[in-house]
């Protein structure tokens, strides 16, 4: 009886430990990739401004081609929202709504996590023409993760996570854009 009782101290130790130090960890991360697309900024914001053509390059959205999607509004436009649900369990269930639209320069969207986590993050495409036929593309997101979830950042690197996956989706984008220029 004496062991289990040194047991159950130790893990209660250890739960203590790792939520005092969650206490003092960040909870935001952000990560931001670009690329440049030899494309017109004009040509170059009027696709990526549609989440049906993001879902064309976004690595998530290729992981599960029986991916179920549902959309509400003008894509393009303030408001639009385009959900999905999948059984992929890096894809999971949620949503997008584009928030913001600068014409010619910047969409954000807010994306609504739903399953396998829930969870709200902020996205954001930019593009700047560098010349007449050519565009840097910029692909941001930034996210909070709570208390005590916001261990996890200490050993996963979400920078390096998500980014991998962003630069996967820029180089899919690059490849889309030039070749219907």
């Amino acid at each position: 009886m004496m062991i289990l009782w040194i047991i159950l101290g130790v893990i209660g130790a250890l739960i203590l430990c790792v939520l005092v130090i969650a206490a003092f960890v960040k909870k935001d991360y952000a990560v931001e990739r670009s690329i440049v697309v030899k494309s017109t900024n004009k040509d170059t914001f009027n696709f990526i401004r549609l989440i049906g053509n993001q879902d064309r390059f976004n690595k998530w959205s290729n992981l599960d081609p029986h991916m179920i999607k549902e959309t509400v509004g003008t894509d393009g436009t303030v408001g639009f929202v385009s959900k999905w649900e999948s059984n992929h369990k890096q894809v999971g269930h949620g949503e997008q709504e584009i928030k913001r639209v600068v014409e010619g320069e910047r969409i954000e969207s807010e994306l609504r996590f739903i399953k396998p986590f829930s969870g709200i993050a902020q996205a954001y495409l930019t593009t700047q023409p560098t010349s007449e036929n050519e565009t840097l593309v910029t692909w941001g997101f930034t996210s909070t993760m709570k208390y005590p979830m916001n261990i996890l950042l200490v050993i996963m690197n979400m920078e390096k996570m998500l980014g991998n996956d962003f630069e996967f989706g820029l180089n899919n984008l690059k490849k889309l854009v030039e070749n219907e220029s």
